[in-house]
């Protein structure tokens, strides 16, 4: 009697046990439940707040003009003759360094534009074909953003509104997906190269009357013929502004960089113009490129000027041009970076370098002895000329001299 009693105690003991640790498990997941939700609620009220600090810091600075509509994240003047956006407003948080919002792809009207924005008709048609999926009509331009979605991804609200048409503008493909796309990822880089910094960004379409339109369209927008973006960071004192052709971009984004004075001599906006007059005097009239660059930083230069070269010369990035030819011609550049390969032959690497070079030259281990110096020590750091055929070695224009008379060291005179 007593072993029975006993094992009857131990079951039940064990039983109840088990009991307690199934009902200790429960509370703790719902208590990490219930601080899951209250975590979501705070980083809800959290990002609730963010936007409107955005908003705040968007209307201290100065928007260009006094007629705008303010969203989320961004403010933009629509101009309807146009229709598209005259100019969009944003900030860059860092935030955006571990936002992890994905695209959203939901185009659609600007509610907030008063005589209606933009449509999907705009840019194509669609039809719905029986196994209901599309055919699309389109009319050769991308919905080309103007604050691109990736820069607000840590708010699923601002990359959202992102995708409204006030904030498009029709941009050839090579154009959007390429130099557009180049630039906008430099700038969003120069956030995680400066994680303490907060970008002031304005960007448009440059318009005109007389620009041509999308005749297909149902509101016919006008296409732009070049798009600026300005830039500011007001914690290390910095700005820059970009005014891009809309074409395919082949030349390097330091091209395209200038003073934020002279976008507002182009577009006659005026931008940041409630900063303290002094400081938006050294902002916008002071370009340092290597601080937004990082290649020049790193001893990259800017492909020379082609107005100022003289005829029948052309600069690294217009090699490409005549890369396969079979022509002479005299390309001008900054010899950035030189090597040895291990066959011997001497390498050059023209205005930036390897693997990002738009040209170089090379001097086999053979012809060496044709030169008076030794070619990548002495031409290391100077703007030299040279004259050749122009080949293609694995998709870089590339140039074999074999003599030092078709080299030139100095800058060409025009």
């Amino acid at each position: 009697m007593r072993t029975i009693l006993a094992f009857l105690f131990l079951f039940f003991f064990f039983f109840a046990s088990a009991q307690q640790l199934d009902a200790n498990i429960d509370a703790l997941n719902q208590q990490l439940a219930e601080l899951a939700r209250q975590r979501q609620e705070l980083e809800s009220q959290l990002e609730n707040l963010k936007l409107q600090r955005i908003q705040r810091d968007l209307k201290a600075i100065g928007l260009p003009s006094e007629d705008y509509i303010l969203h989320s994240a961004m403010a933009l003047e629509y101009a309807e003759a146009y229709e598209q956006a005259r100019w969009v407003a944003h900030i860059i948080l860092p935030d955006i360094i571990t936002g992890s919002v994905g695209r959203t792809n939901d185009f659609r009207p600007d509610p907030m534009v008063a005589t209606g924005s933009a449509v999907e008709a705009d840019y194509f048609l669609k039809y719905m074909k029986a196994d209901s999926t599309y055919d699309y009509d389109g009319f050769g331009y991308d919905r080309g953003h103007l604050a691109p979605s990736a820069d607000f991804r840590w708010s699923e609200k601002a990359l959202s509104e992102s995708y409204f048409y006030s904030n498009m503008s029709p941009q050839l493909d090579v154009f959007n997906r390429e130099g557009w796309a180049e630039l906008e990822s430099l700038i969003r880089g120069y956030v995680f190269r400066n994680p303490a910094s907060q970008l002031y960004v304005v960007t448009g379409p440059i318009l005109r009357e007389g620009l041509p339109v999308i005749e297909r369209g149902v509101n016919k927008v006008s296409i732009p013929e070049y798009f600026f973006k300005v830039v500011l960071d007001r914690q290390q004192g910095r700005g820059v502004g970009f005014i891009l052709p809309h074409r395919q971009v082949d030349e390097p984004l330091e091209t395209f960089a200038v003073t934020i004075d002279e976008v507002e001599q182009r577009t006659g906006l005026d931008f940041f113009n409630l900063l303290p007059e002094a400081e938006e005097a050294t902002l916008e009239g002071h370009l340092d490129k290597a601080a937004w660059i990082p290649e020049l930083a790193g001893g990259d230069v800017e492909p020379i000027y082609p107005p100022s070269l003289p005829p029948g010369h052309f600069n690294s990035v217009q090699a490409k041009l005549y890369m396969g030819k079979g022509e002479e011609v005299t390309v001008c550049g900054t010899v950035v970076g030189t090597h040895r390969s291990r066959s011997g032959n001497a390498w050059l690497n023209i205005d930036k370098q390897f693997p990002n070079q738009p040209f170089s030259v090379f001097i086999r281990k053979k012809d060496l002895p044709n030169f008076s110096y030794v070619p990548d020590q002495y031409l290391l750091s100077r703007e030299v000329c040279f004259t050749g055929k122009v080949e293609n070695f694995n998709g870089t224009p590339t140039m074999n001299v074999e003599m030092e008379e078709a080299v030139r060291v100095g800058a060409p005179e025009k």
